[in-house]
């Protein structure tokens, strides 16, 4: 590859030229993987032996397996994705249910998640839609996530959301519940041709809502886009230019299209509007309580973390390693698993 790279027409074709620098990527990133758990297991290896000597090892051995561990884990969430579309971009898509306020200010919340997620993870994090709430947090947002395998792995995200808290908004500091769904569909790569007849399209532009003040786009720059046949609405506003914006509706669009007719060949599963459950009581698939204890539970895969904080701060990954382990295995959390002593 890197003779490829050094041949003096490797720039000739942009396009298949930037596909081959991001394999590049992929493959140096393995195989620093696979010299760091090298590493990892020869530092084991020689606390054992140290141990075996009559050293007290077990504080560093116990730290250097956990590392390990994580690391191993790591690699097992990346094999199981093996989805049609799994290596694809993500485009997420948030929206507030039952709760009125509430929910409108959860659904920030998660949109902050997400985005924490993906700076965590070096994934580049566009939000490209935003509505905001009647006095807090957001109606809707849309938001696109490049990065190696980000679809597969935001599966785990796709349905109802419900926290449990005492409200910021309420004066007598009650309990309440709210709701929020999110969904996740794949960007779909460049060679896959989407026609998009004229006739079959209504384009309308509008002015971008905004904080206010100096950040109040004054010009008709925002576009919404519906797909007569199918009715699906796309719209971007986060861009000063309508021919930006433009674009990047079309290519949600052409995603939600791809996914549109991907779902309806696949009789045997269930379509992708499927997995939007009323967004209420009953139908979520995962519960963040916060009062009157503090517990995150994921419904599907049994996986409960009391660390509330740090998963809304963003770090998901033992929550997506679970489910796409009960997604391939059908085991939930606890099932066969080996834990270190204390």
């Amino acid at each position: 590859m890197e003779e490829r790279i050094a041949a003096p027409d490797f720039w000739n074709q942009p396009e298949e030229s930037q596909k081959v620098m991001q394999e590049r990527k992929r493959l140096e990133e393995a195989i620093a993987e696979d010299a760091r758990i090298a590493a990892i297991t020869s530092d084991i290896d020689t606390l054992f032996e140290l141990g075996q000597e009559g050293e007290n090892v077990t504080g560093e051995l116990a730290k250097e397996i956990r590392q390990l561990s994580a690391r191993l884990q790591s690699l097992e969430t990346a094999m199981l994705l093996s989805g049609e579309n799994d290596a694809h971009d993500a485009i997420v898509t948030i929206h507030p249910g039952a709760g009125g306020t509430e929910s409108q200010d959860w659904a920030e919340m998660l949109l902050r998640m997400y985005l924490r997620w993906a700076e965590r993870n070096g994934f580049e994090a566009a939000v490209t839609d935003r509505q905001e709430g009647e006095g807090a947090g957001i109606k809707s947002a849309t938001v696109e996530i490049a990065g190696q395998n980000l679809y597969g792995l935001l599966q785990s995200e796709v349905g109802v959301h419900r926290l449990v808290r005492i409200s910021p908004f309420d004066a007598n500091a009650r309990r309440h519940t709210s709701f929020a769904s999110v969904f996740v569909i794949p960007q779909i790569d460049d060679e896959i041709k989407i026609d998009i007849r004229p006739e079959d399209l209504r384009v309308d532009t509008f002015r971008a809502s905004g904080a206010g003040g100096q950040h109040v786009n004054r010009t008709d720059s925002a576009i919404r886009m519906t797909h007569l046949p199918t009715g699906i609405v796309v719209q971007c506003q986060n861009e000063r230019s309508q021919h930006k914006n433009r674009a990047s509706a079309l290519k949600q669009l052409k995603a939600r299209l791809y996914e549109h007719e991907m779902a309806k060949k696949r009789a045997e599963e269930k379509k992708l509007e499927d997995t939007k459950l009323e967004i209420n009581f009953g139908s979520q698939i995962r519960s963040y309580v916060l009062a009157p204890y503090r517990l995150i539970k994921d419904h599907r895969t049994k996986l409960a973390v009391g660390d509330v904080d740090r998963v809304i701060d963003g770090d998901l990954e033992e929550l997506i390693h679970s489910f796409l382990v009960w997604r391939k295995t059908g085991k939930t959390a606890g099932d066969g698993k080996d834990e270190l002593p204390d």
